[in-house]
């Protein structure tokens, strides 16, 4: 197993280069998608974040209200820190878990960590770390035109994650997404080319 770290801002367009990552053969274990399982009905961890925020956080399917717990959250460090000290651990153990099952493989295993460069890249057994970056204005504005967000949502969305230099000092291989999806690609081409050159990659497996 070769481990690569996969990080960048909210806007980057880190989902498509992970998209990008798994078409050439990459086993994603994406943080983002353990956490919303995680905060499924019946789960531990979902149970333990109500006991903190109360049962408003819940639909009425038992289900997580998202808007709610963001509204409570993001602007209240404190919440927000009591929720992370809640569902990093959990995440943390289960990206843990996964990278046990592929250890005695051969395969790229990308781990998708939005806050990687917050948690520091020493909690992660990377052989390298990529980072997705873009302008913050660029990042803005997809935000806006693409999710559909008020500007002063996204804005404030991208001043409360890592600075682009704080993602950028983890950063061993940098995709700059600021062209079309054509662009991107062959950045992503670049990237692959780069991990199999890495200690345990596929060229080096070959010599």
């Amino acid at each position: 197993m070769l481990a690569i770290g996969l990080t960048g801002g909210i806007g980057s367009g880190k989902s498509t280069v992970a998209g990008l990552l798994a078409e050439k053969g990459a086993v994603l274990v994406d943080a983002d998608a353990i956490a919303r399982r995680l905060m499924e009905p019946g789960e531990e961890t979902l149970a333990r974040v109500v006991a903190r925020f109360g049962e408003g956080i819940l639909r009425a399917d038992g289900s997580l209200d998202r808007p709610a717990l963001a509204a409570l959250v993001f602007s209240d460090p404190a919440a927000r820190a009591d929720l992370d000290a809640i569902v990093h651990p959990a995440v943390g153990a289960a990206m843990a878990v996964r990278l046990a099952e592929e250890a005695p493989s051969d395969h790229v295993v990308v781990l998708d960590v939005p806050l990687l460069a917050e948690g520091g890249r020493e909690r992660y057994p990377v052989a390298g770390v990529i980072v997705v970056d873009c302008p913050v204005d660029l990042a803005v504005e997809r935000l806006v035109s693409r999710r559909g967000m008020e500007r002063a949502d996204a804005e404030a969305r991208v001043a409360a994650q890592a600075s682009r230099a704080e993602r950028l000092k983890v950063a061993d291989f940098v995709i700059m997404n600021m062209g079309s999806l054509a662009e991107l690609s062959e950045m992503v081409e670049r990237a692959w080319s780069w991990i199999e050159g890495l200690p345990g990659g596929e060229r080096e497996r070959r010599r």
